[in-house]
């Protein structure tokens, strides 16, 4: 395991090395949540990744984690841009713009679907895991999950969100009931744990771009969609999503539609963590997978 820092115009972007770039299998870069949940949580799946013998690449993306952090940054700053340039110019950093795979979760799937419309040279395979391609489907999903909580809890966060007292503790304990049910249904490993707990801590980023909570987005991905322009993706494309998940079925399916190359493994016990929540077949699957397009 390497870890080091790039610098580049806005920081230091921190990363870690699991393994050898130049084994000759097709690297795996992993694009993590919230946005700024780091990279912690998504340790388990370079760990799932190991026994083949792929090198897989964690980073923390700027502003978040161990990379340079910038709360004085203005909201405009926060882009799905920003942070395409900041994977490409790591790619070409590490040695790797011609031969990568990338996986991104959450936030990170939203990201490496955006990345892919644009067709980046080196881009082997996408796989998006748990996202939505649009906030509006998001957010109308997220609403129809809600309604199935319990109507105290329903109600509870409907008050802090008018009041807007969402830091307040009776909101987060609502917030906790819906997380149980569609963002991880197992008790959290310590490193999901970790990715929480610092992205609590420094809450900048999800903010600015999301709001206080997965479901009530005010900040600036609020108008975020590319629906229109998933036909763009050229590369073969693995959709991994659960039952429960708080990227529901119903947005998936939207985005298995739209790209021409695609294949979609739903997770029958899983909801927004099926590499946590049933990490044996989500390992087999993704190996699978990046075995079969593998550049060597």
């Amino acid at each position: 395991m390497t870890t080091a820092m790039m610098n580049w115009k806005h920081g230091q972007t921190w990363y870690r090395i699991e393994g050898d770039l130049q084994n000759g299998q097709t690297p795996l870069v992993l694009l993590h949540g919230g946005p700024g949940a780091a990279h912690n949580y998504l340790i388990a799946i370079a760990e799932q990744v190991r026994p083949t013998g792929r090198t897989v690449v964690l980073y923390d993306q700027i502003g978040c984690g161990l990379s340079t952090h910038l709360p004085e940054a203005p909201k405009e700053f926060w882009t799905p841009e920003l942070f395409m340039e900041e994977l490409q110019l790591l790619v070409e950093h590490l040695g790797i713009s011609d031969n990568y795979f990338v996986l991104g979760q959450s936030w990170g799937g939203m990201l490496g679907m955006q990345f892919a419309t644009h067709n980046p040279a080196g881009l082997r395979a996408l796989v998006v895991a748990d996202s939505p391609a649009g906030m509006k489907i998001w957010v109308s999903e997220a609403n129809k999950l809600r309604a199935m909580l319990p109507a105290e809890v329903e109600a509870t966060l409907q008050l802090h969100e008018a009041a807007g007292t969402t830091d307040s503790p009776e909101y987060l304990a609502a917030m906790d009931v819906f997380y149980a049910k569609h963002v991880c249904r197992v008790p959290m490993p310590p490193d999901v744990l970790a990715s929480f707990t610092q992205m609590s801590e420094e809450p900048t980023v999800y903010h600015t771009m999301n709001g206080p909570s997965e479901f009530h987005c005010i900040g600036s991905l609020k108008e975020w969609d590319i629906h229109d322009q998933l036909h763009k993706i050229s590369v073969p494309t693995l959709l991994l999503s659960g039952a429960y998940d708080e990227a529901t079925p119903a947005m998936v399916q939207e985005i298995h539609r739209r790209i021409p190359d695609v294949v979609w493994e739903l997770f029958p016990l899983s909801s927004h963590m099926p590499h946590v929540e049933e990490p044996e077949r989500y390992a087999k699957i993704l190996n699978s997978f990046l075995q079969n397009h593998d550049a060597s």
